[in-house]
């Protein structure tokens, strides 16, 4: 897809990699409508020439009010971002933190196609892209919850991407290794650097640039890191081998 002219939602648009992506699909021509909880909303939709939009996107009504003024301007949405993300560092973690990441890593993903899909298909035509994580793909050694919803978010990605393929919609998901973002600080200082990957990270506009060009081949996965491809591989050619592997990142 050639977003010159695009109408484009990106949530979590005013921090790391969100702020990356507004940046450059403004530069590539497409009306960006940032949206986000906190931050410098209205300043990034200054920069951008765009909408800002402060909205909890874990809620569906968040959601809706992001497409609603996107739509009172522009008429349509012809790419949705779903992009914002929290992390974890606890293990198995409390019942609320599961809450929390299903609902901002999972369900905002849910609440974008359910509101955009009718839309879209009368169109014939619609770009949904979500954020999971490289942990889709292989697995988050620190986190339960937050690897357990990464692989959630690929899985309504693909379900997506199967059902309404042949219908004009356009699917991507992004699974991105480590990116320097304010994310990628909340590390536990005693972790292994390879399983959170700080050793390999690279900058959000690095990461933004990937993200657009794989729009532009309307790739359905899209990889910040190439290894990512080897991982995801190794594991399903011998699953036994790659738990073993992982057992000495656990800690």
């Amino acid at each position: 897809m050639d977003l010159s002219g695009k109408v484009a939602i990106v949530t979590g648009g005013a921090g790391g990699l969100g702020v990356a992506v507004c940046r450059r699909f403004a530069e590539a021509g497409a009306h960006v409508t940032v949206v986000d909880i906190a931050g410098d909303v209205a300043g990034i939709a200054r920069e951008v020439g765009g909408i800002g939009v402060v909205a909890d996107i874990s809620t569906a009504a968040g959601v809706h009010a992001a497409i609603a003024e996107t739509e009172a301007r522009h008429g349509r949405v012809d790419v949705y971002f779903s992009n914002a993300g929290i992390g974890d560092n606890n293990g198995l973690s409390s019942p609320d933190v599961w809450d929390d990441l299903w609902r901002v890593h999972v369900m905002a993903h849910l609440h974008a196609s359910q509101a955009l899909l009718p839309s879209m298909l009368e169109r014939g035509e619609g770009y949904l892209v979500s954020t999971a994580s490289g942990a889709a793909l292989t697995a988050d050694p620190i986190s339960a919850p937050y690897s357990v919803t990464k692989h959630a978010a690929l899985a309504l990605a693909e379900w997506l991407a199967m059902t309404y393929g042949n219908r004009g919609i356009r699917v991507s998901c992004f699974c991105p290794f480590a990116i320097r973002t304010p994310m990628l600080t909340q590390a536990p200082d005693d972790a292994d650097p390879a399983a959170t990957g700080v050793d390999g990270a690279i900058e959000p506009e690095v990461a933004a640039e990937i993200l657009l060009a794989g729009i532009e081949a309307e790739e359905f996965l899209i990889l910040s890191h190439p290894e990512a491809l080897t991982y995801f591989r190794g594991r399903a050619h011998d699953h036994a081998k790659w738990l073993r592997a992982m057992r000495r990142l656990a800690r």
